[in-house]
């Protein structure tokens, strides 16, 4: 599926983000390739891993190569379009809201998700060095599926 085909399915789903601008407002040249990414993951919230995100375009039957997709989620992250979320050693999610939050990680299901409740970055003010400021705050609560 080319181009043309992948933008007419997306004005068929009534996605009304526009990903050319998006990515010209980050600095980042819309490529075709750039072009299928985007519109898979930055028209909506979510969390997903690079594999997912080839997963998804793979069954669209669009031709983007896996290194494509690797090098593009990379490039968007430096250029601040994605937060770069890692779960742990052989997990990384590609977060669309890169606004400072925390998650909830389920290793039942390998979902991430979004804590409502934002926390107070004051928390840890009394524990940080004089000579250091708080940058940010990057937590991963991993939760379970309850036993019944």
């Amino acid at each position: 599926m080319n181009l043309e085909k992948a933008k007419k399915r997306n004005q068929n789903t009534d996605i009304s983000y526009d990903a050319s601008a998006s990515l010209r407002a980050h600095g980042i040249y819309p490529t075709n390739q750039r072009l299928i990414i985007a519109n898979r993951l930055l028209a909506k919230h979510q969390h997903m891993t690079a594999e997912q995100v080839y997963e998804t375009i793979l069954s669209e039957r669009i031709k983007v190569s896996q290194a494509t997709v690797y090098n593009t989620l990379g490039l968007f992250v430096k250029k601040g379009l994605l937060n770069e979320i890692f779960v742990d050693s052989s997990k990384t999610f590609y977060d669309t809201n890169i606004n400072p939050h925390q998650h909830f990680y389920n290793i039942d299901t390998g979902q991430l998700t979004d804590i409502k409740t934002p926390l107070d970055p004051t928390l840890f003010q009394d524990e940080i060095p004089a000579d250091a400021q708080l940058e940010s705050i990057n937590i991963i609560i991993r939760i379970k599926n309850q036993s019944l």
